[in-house]
């Protein structure tokens, strides 16, 4: 997975990259916060919210086409997690609560995305560390940043490795059972190299801490 993947466009010079770290965080945790507590009745604040999150994506020139990738693979759980809602009324109540799911989740997820991509990861961590987030949250988003392309570069192996062995025979439940051990080996070896880097870290004086450059 390359560095950008994430952050695709975290590094431009728009407007909104220009803002200050903590504004931008400050912004985004607004909308997200706004978006789950108010009442799914007053939908025109709803409605404004998903304005300003849509022009947010427009200064900051991300573009559609993104947002649509994006989105495409992130409605479809939260439908099946907001359809449960009507299914357990057998399908006669619940659906205003299932559409209001999906919307907050909605706006809230674009605010989200927009935060990733005007914000590097490295000054959102310095942004977090400022206004006092407990160190070991710091930590383990560092890590978990980190760490996501050493496995990804792990994964593509593993398929790399179950292409060269069948050939690119089988149907679609031959690629399923594949799939499922690929996803249960790529844990225990994440496991157990989780162990020996704690280990590593440990034996180097590791206290909890991240320190960058700029500390």
């Amino acid at each position: 997975m390359p560095s950008s993947y994430l952050d695709r466009y975290a590094r431009s010079r728009s407007l909104c990259h220009r803002l200050p770290a903590r504004l931008k965080l400050l912004l985004s945790l607004a909308v997200v916060l706004t978006a789950a507590l108010v009442p799914a009745r007053l939908w025109p604040v709803h409605g404004v919210l998903a304005v300003v999150v849509f022009i947010g994506h427009t200064l900051a020139r991300i573009p559609l086409v993104y947002l649509a990738r994006r989105l495409a693979f992130f409605l479809p759980l939260v439908l099946v997690l907001s359809l449960s809602v009507p299914l357990a009324q057998g399908f006669q109540t619940g659906w205003e609560i299932m559409w209001g799911i999906l919307f907050r989740s909605s706006v809230a997820f674009l605010a989200v995305v927009w935060l990733v991509n005007v914000l590097p990861f490295d000054q959102l961590l310095r942004a977090l560390a400022r206004l006092k987030v407990p160190a070991v949250l710091v930590a383990m988003m560092a890590f978990m940043y980190r760490y996501s392309f050493v496995l990804w570069d792990e994964l593509d192996k593993m398929r790399t490795a179950r292409r060269a062995r069948s050939f690119g025979r089988g149907g679609r439940w031959f690629a399923w059972t594949t799939s499922a051990q690929i996803i249960g080996m790529l844990l225990i070896r994440s496991l157990s190299r989780a162990e020996r880097i704690y280990g590593a870290m440990k034996s180097r004086g590791w206290d909890g801490r991240v320190r960058t450059l700029e500390d």
